[in-house]
């Protein structure tokens, strides 16, 4: 029997963007994001911004824990949850956005796979982008909300909105 092991990279996420969407749009502030009305939702820039964010405080956090425990253990002293801030805020200035999470297009790509299902809609709220400050023509800032048939479905669906969509 083979030893249960991730392939590289595996079990690094602490959570998915999937989780991450439901639980925005339904207004619970996941991970430390600011909580949104779930009638009129959020445009899909906002949602990848503070689904980015909560991933970088988390990785930072996360490192800062580890770091804090080793220093605690070869000192041999009690943790410190000040030093655990204090190490997560130096971490944080210093994590590049990129380095975490998805890109935006992947995001949007996502994102339109969870449209297809059924499980986001727009609300019909829409606001002045910053696109429009300089070509007139342009898009203005669309918000999405959560459907019923988002709330229903399963977690595996939000996990894998492409396997939902086409099987497994």
């Amino acid at each position: 029997m083979l030893p249960l092991r991730p392939r590289r990279g595996g079990f690094l996420r602490p959570f998915g963007c999937g989780t991450f969407i439901r639980e925005f749009l339904m207004g619970n502030a996941p991970f430390g994001s600011p909580s949104i009305d779930p009638g009129i939702g959020a445009p899909q820039a906002d949602i990848f911004h503070y689904y980015k964010m909560a991933r970088l405080e988390f990785t930072a956090t996360d490192r800062a824990t580890r770091q804090e425990e080793r220093q605690a253990k070869r000192q041999k002293r009690a943790i410190s949850p000040d030093n655990i801030e204090r190490i997560a805020k130096k971490k944080m200035e210093r994590i590049h956005w990129k380095s975490h999470g998805c890109r935006y297009h992947s995001f949007v790509t996502y994102f339109s796979n969870l449209q297809r299902l059924g499980y986001v809609e727009e609300s019909g709220v829409e606001e002045h982008s910053s696109l429009q400050d300089y070509y007139p023509q342009g898009q203005p800032r669309k918000f999405y909300r959560l459907t019923g048939a988002g709330m229903a479905a399963p977690e595996s669906d939000w996990a894998d909105p492409y396997a939902a969509l086409y099987g497994r």
